[in-house]
């Protein structure tokens, strides 16, 4: 079987360098919509515009592959909050995708039928403050937060970050949807799961961990059942 054929339930999670040489982002170029070259010649800085075509040239590659199609015929629409699917000739696939980037690192999901969401983050200790806990996560979150020892927090903070995040994602809502309006796991013990979340079931959510390798920390969201996570 094709590594980009997608079995029943199954997810597969793309890892994608953005820091590429020249030739490859040459030819990422060629494949870019209106839309997005206006996009990338409004970066004011060059490693930032180079990033964008390396995850927008990434992205189209690897979706062009799922559905045997040239990367360059590709369009997307963009729902509500921003949240990206395609559109055109494939409006209709069963194809849903969610992409994450941060620092030299993107995450790409690709799954079938269900609603998906990936964050990932590059862990920064000043990032990963009492303050900014007690400004996002919610009130049960920040107690777990607390109770930590000094040492367990930045992990615990990134932890509570991208799961969070992967799941407002895969909702399409964005920062619309109030970050402490639902509760997720963080602490070290805890595997990762949706346990609250405002005027819906969570148990409808499927909620974990990727390993990112380096100094990074990932999260996965899925509505639905999930039999298999495969890192490509």
């Amino acid at each position: 079987m094709s590594e980009y054929s997608l079995e029943s339930g199954e997810v597969h999670v793309w890892r994608i360098e953005l820091v590429q040489p020249d030739d490859v982002l040459d030819g990422f170029w060629t494949t870019l919509g209106a839309d997005e070259t206006d996009r990338a010649n409004r970066f004011h800085f060059e490693k930032h515009r180079r990033a964008f075509v390396a995850g927008r040239g990434f992205l189209r590659d690897v979706l062009g592959r799922y559905l045997n199609a040239k990367p360059e015929s590709l369009r997307f629409y963009y729902g509500s909050y921003g949240k990206p699917a395609l559109n055109g000739e494939h409006i209709h696939t069963r194809l849903r995708f969610n992409m994450s980037h941060s620092h030299n690192l993107a995450l790409l999901a690709v799954t079938e039928n269900n609603q998906i969401g990936v964050d990932v983050e590059y862990m920064r200790a000043d990032f990963a403050t009492a303050d900014i806990a007690q400004r996002f996560f919610s009130p049960a979150e920040v107690e777990c937060f607390n109770a930590l020892a000094e040492e367990e927090r930045v992990a615990a903070f990134f932890r509570c970050w991208t799961r969070k995040e992967a799941f407002i994602k895969a909702t399409g809502k964005g920062l619309s949807q109030s970050l402490d309006s639902f509760d997720v796991t963080l602490a070290p013990e805890a595997a990762a799961e949706l346990l609250r979340v405002d005027q819906e079931d969570a148990s409808r959510w499927f909620l974990s961990d990727l390993d990112a390798g380096g100094e990074y920390a990932a999260a996965l969201a899925v509505e639905g059942k999930v039999s298999k996570i495969i890192l490509k």
